[in-house]
Parts: C-alpha cells; sequence; structure tokens
C-alpha cells in the first residue's frame, strides 16, 4: 500500500484536517521525507506495540520503561524499540505505521497533524528541558557567532525556536540558505542529524549546535566544546519531546494506550529517583550507543558545572513532567510564528494558537495515569494543571 494523498487524509475531522488538505504532501518534503515508503496496517489488538526513537536522553522514559520491565507490568506486550537516526527517518516510520509510537519534536508533531498526518496525536509530554546550546570553546559571548554556521536538529524543533529567540536577543539575525555576514550580524542554521554535530563542531565546520543531550554533554567530555546556556534557562521547563500516537490505535486499542501512559510515567519516575541507575540501563541495554560517563553525566547535569541565569528553574536538569499543558501549546504556536524555517509555514496561517491544543492533544490517559501516581502534587505540578509560561532570553 503506498503512502498516497487520500490515505493521509483518511478519516477525521476538527481544526487541523483542513490544514492537511490544504498542505497535502508538501510537509513530507520539508521533513526529507518522500511519500513512496509502504505502509503497514493498524495495530491488531493481540500484536506487540512498536516504538520508534532516536538514540538521545529525551527517549529514555520509553526506553526505561523498556529496560525496567514495566511495560509487562502493565500487562503490555512492547517489542524492542528501534532506533532511527534522525527525525525525518522517525517521522517517516511513523507517518506509515512502521512504528506506532514515537518520541517527537513537539513542534514536529504540530507540523504533521497539520499538514500530512491528521491522526496524529500527542498523549503527554515524554520530557522536559534536556537541551543546550553548545558551541566551540574559543566562543565566549552569542555575538562571537556571527558570520558563523549554528546547526539545529530541524526546522521545527524546540530548539530553532529558542535559538532564534537568543540571537535575536543578542542583537544577531538568523539566516538559511545564504552565507552569514559577521558585518551584517547574521547567523546561518543548518539542519543537520544529533550524531554529526559533535564530528561537524570538532572540525571547525560549525561554531555551534543546539540539540538534546547526550550530545551537549560528549562535546564537553572530549573538550571541544563547552555548552553555553541550557535551553531550560531560556523557556523553564519546556516540552521538548512528546509522546506521540494516532487516533487509530486509541479508537482500537485505548486499554493499551493507557498502559503505555502508565508505563512511560513509570518510566519518568525511575529516572527522577535513580538517574544513574537509568544511565546505566540505557547503555548496558545497548539503548544508546553514547559512553555510560557521557549518558550519566547527561541526566544528570551538575549544577555548578555552568553559569545560568535562573538557578531555581534547573535548568541544568532533563525533566520529567508529563502533563502537557494548553499554556505551552498556545506560546508554541505563537513562537512558531516568529520562526525562520527552510520550508512550507502556510499551515501555520490557518492554525488558531488557542485552539490548536485541543485538537493536537489527548489528555485522557496522562491525566488517569496522574491520578493513580498520586495525582498533580506528587509529581510537583499544580493542583489546577494550569500555568503561566516563563521565557527570558
Amino acid at each position: 500500500m503506498s503512502l498516497t494523498r487520500r490515505g493521509l487524509l483518511r478519516a477525521g475531522s476538527g481544526l487541523l484536517v483542513a490544514g492537511a488538505a490544504a498542505g497535502g504532501l508538501s510537509g513530507l518534503a520539508n521533513l526529507g521525507i518522500t511519500a513512496a515508503t509502504g505502509a503497514s496496517p493498524a495495530p491488531g489488538r493481540d500484536r506487540p506495540l512498536r516504538i520508534g526513537y532516536l538514540p538521545i536522553t529525551d527517549a529514555s522514559p520509553l526506553l526505561v520503561a523498556h529496560g525496567h520491565g514495566l511495560y509487562g507490568e502493565h500487562d503490555l506486550d512492547v517489542a524492542q524499540p528501534v532506533l532511527f537516526r534522525s527525525w525525518a527517518g522517525l517521522a517517516e516510520a511513523f507517518l506509515t505505521r512502521q512504528v506506532d509510537v514515537v518520541h517527537m519534536l513537539m513542534p514536529m508533531a504540530l507540523q504533521l497533524r497539520a499538514t500530512v498526518d491528521p491522526g496524529a496525536r500527542v498523549l503527554a509530554w515524554n520530557h522536559t528541558s534536556g537541551s543546550a546550546l553548545t558551541v566551540a570553546p574559543q566562543v565566549t559571548d552569542l555575538a562571537q557567532l556571527a558570520g558563523r554556521q549554528v546547526a539545529i536538529p530541524g526546522w521545527w524543533s524546540i530548539h530553532n525556536i529558542v535559538l532564534q529567540r537568543m540571537l535575536r536577543g543578542a542583537g544577531l539575525e538568523p539566516v538559511i540558505r545564504r552565507g552569514a555576514s559577521a558585518r551584517a550580524g547574521t547567523v546561518e542554521l543548518i539542519v543537520m542529524s544529533p550524531s554529526d554535530m559533535v564530528p561537524a563542531l570538532a572540525g571547525g565546520s560549525i561554531a555551534g549546535y543546539t540539540v538534546a543531550d547526550p550530545f551537549n554533554a560528549a562535546a564537553e567530555a572530549r573538550g571541544i566544546g563547552r555548552i553555553h546556556r541550557f535551553l531550560g534557562d531560556v523557556w523553564r521547563d519546556h516540552a521538548c519531546c512528546v509522546l506521540l500516537t494516532h487516533d487509530e490505535l486509541i479508537d482500537a486499542r485505548p486499554g493499551a494506550v493507557q498502559a503505555l501512559t502508565d508505563s512511560v510515567l513509570a518510566g519518568q519516575q525511575a529516572i527522577v529517583s535513580d538517574r544513574a541507575g537509568a544511565a546505566a540501563t540505557l547503555t548496558e541495554m545497548s539503548y544508546l550507543p553514547q559512553p555510560g560517563p557521557v549518558v550519566a553525566r547527561a541526566l544528570n547535569q551538575p549544577a555548578d558545572a555552568h553559569a545560568v541565569a535562573h538557578p531555581a528553574w534547573d535548568p541544568h536538569l532533563i525533566g520529567f513532567a508529563p502533563f502537557p499543558f494548553p499554556s505551552f501549546t498556545e506560546a508554541l504556536v505563537e513562537n512558531m510564528h516568529a520562526t525562520v524555517v527552510d520550508g512550507d509555514r502556510t499551515f501555520l496561517d490557518r492554525l488558531d494558537p488557542a485552539a490548536v491544543h485541543g485538537a493536537l492533544v489527548d489528555d485522557r490517559f496522562v491525566r488517569t495515569a496522574l491520578e493513580r501516581t498520586g495525582g498533580a502534587a506528587a509529581w510537583g505540578l499544580p493542583a489546577d494543571l494550569t500555568r503561566t509560561e516563563e521565557i527570558d532570553v
């Protein structure tokens, strides 16, 4: 079965479906995805769920849940998680139903639903923070990035959004598809696979990159870069990756989706209670290919190793608060409007920031999972599950 326009615009309704119809397959091209890959059928009730992930600490709740047998404890059969090397590859596998569940950059999840996959649904936040801007050792001020290239993992990523706010706050202009100029104060942004960023920085072809760990910790461990600022020090407890599945799985197997959500929250709790043990699981069971000390540092960055503007935010630590706040989704869409990308962005013009959350997120399962694990207070969340976004470049 080929991935056709009709297949992508299958049954569904709501705010973002019109965007999918108007956007057609252009979203796939923007992601570097070909539209020719064969699609798999919807998951049967007896088939194990298939998880796709990138080898970054963003995936750790899904992976620790597997390594610790937490899916089995919730009576859920899950296959060995499948590693992908790029966001485009992971997105394509998700779109073509090669995997059922992924951790996905939230802006990319929104783009997928708005342009090519109206059935994509966010179940919960997979993690918060956990990313940084890493620069060459000689770069001590953002102004020194003028005339240089900086790598990002994807156009529709929180990394690109926050980085561009940082650059503009420093009087710099982010540009794409044209050389950067030190005199003009421009910085050229390029998309690069996370695994390519460290060698590119070491070779001097880029002046910095912003990405999830453990690639920031890896640069420091090798002495070829330093963390300039944690992104969680710019946008407090921002969502980076979210738990993403399809409406068809929710409709066909709601019990499995609840068990999945319960298991991921259990994985989050396991990491918070023993970050060193979680790092050992990720490396010893070969979920992540990076060295154990690098993964351990990534999960538990020391508080005093880097200067931060907002120490009370704990921006150095990857967080695991699972509830998807509507205020974040609204602020995210507003910030996407102000972000330069290489590709179609017309879908944004059709979105109402205040209405996107209801179309994208199904929080029934995470609410139930929170209740089963002590409620909002046990997770350090406000009782009414609302918040005000705090952003400071």
